[in-house]
């Protein structure tokens, strides 16, 4: 469990890395980080995110009592195969990956005996990037997602939940990786596909000039990162594609309705959306 002689290490100062550094360190806990940035490093210890970082410190690794991986899903992979020498016996691994299959069990599948790695996800983020973002307040009231397997003990998703009620996360849920990547597929990436399409369905450089909030609020995260969102949306492909062809499908029943001046037909779909997002708040 989470104590206050807990010794947090952050591999990857970006938004939620950096985010997570500040939200720790407000509630007095030691928080130390790596990044290939030397100047993210510079900026979170200058506005006391951490304690201590660097590019690179094999006793940083040493001395952690938990390590978060704020990297990308195979990058990170590769750190903790490469690293895990120094870990410290029974140190705690957790992530924020946005896709955990294949990922969690190629992980727990090369890490030590000694070494516990239970799989997280915030679901909390803005559409920016790095560490001069960082905003520990994106955090309260956003949904935290624990993934564990059956090699996890209750010790690990106990530490979890402790630590999304730190940093003030509203809800905490526990799936497997199957539902949640099913979920996220839906949730998150569909909604990045949609808003991506959308912003490339024209080119007309006076939108901002006409547009309204629908408008605007529907295409918020097509400002996305293009390395990161490539490697989440092929690592979960098959849910994405399932749900791409549903939401294909729904598209093309009100283009029926048009077609056909089905005019009941068009209003109970907008009376079915509008109950569902009734229940939605």
């Amino acid at each position: 469990m989470i104590t206050k002689s807990t010794r947090f290490l952050i591999i990857g100062l970006g938004l939620i890395g950096g985010s997570y550094a500040m939200g720790l360190s407000k509630k007095g806990y030691h928080v130390d980080a790596i990044d290939i940035n030397e100047l993210s490093i510079d900026y979170a210890k200058e506005h006391e995110f951490i304690q201590n970082g660097s590019t690179f410190d094999i006793q940083l690794i040493k001395n952690a009592d938990i390590i978060i991986s704020a990297l990308y899903p195979e990058a990170m992979i590769h750190w903790f195969s490469t690293y895990q020498k120094y870990f410290k016996k029974d140190v705690f691994l957790t992530d924020v990956s946005g896709v955990k299959c294949n990922i969690i069990d190629h992980i727990q599948l090369i890490l030590r005996d000694d070494v516990e790695f239970c799989a997280s996800h915030p679901m909390a983020g803005k559409e920016v990037s790095g560490v001069t973002y960082a905003d520990n307040t994106i955090f309260k009231d956003a949904n935290f997602i624990i993934t564990p397997t059956k090699l996890n003990t209750n010790k690990a998703i106990e530490t979890l939940k402790q630590f999304a009620t730190i940093l003030e996360f509203k809800n905490i849920s526990i799936l497997s990786c199957e539902e949640h990547d099913k979920m996220i597929g839906f949730l998150s990436q569909l909604t990045h596909a949609i808003a991506v399409s959308l912003m490339n369905t024209t080119d007309n450089h006076n939108l901002a000039k006409y547009t309204g909030d629908s408008f605007r609020d529907l295409t918020r995260i097509a400002k996305i990162n293009e390395n990161l969102w490539s490697e989440l949306f092929f690592l979960n492909k098959d849910n994405l594609i399932s749900e791409i062809d549903a939401f294909i499908y729904q598209i093309k029943k009100i283009k029926t309705m048009l077609e056909t001046n089905n005019e009941d037909g068009l209003k109970e779909l907008f009376i079915q959306s509008t109950i569902r997002r009734k229940r939605f708040d």
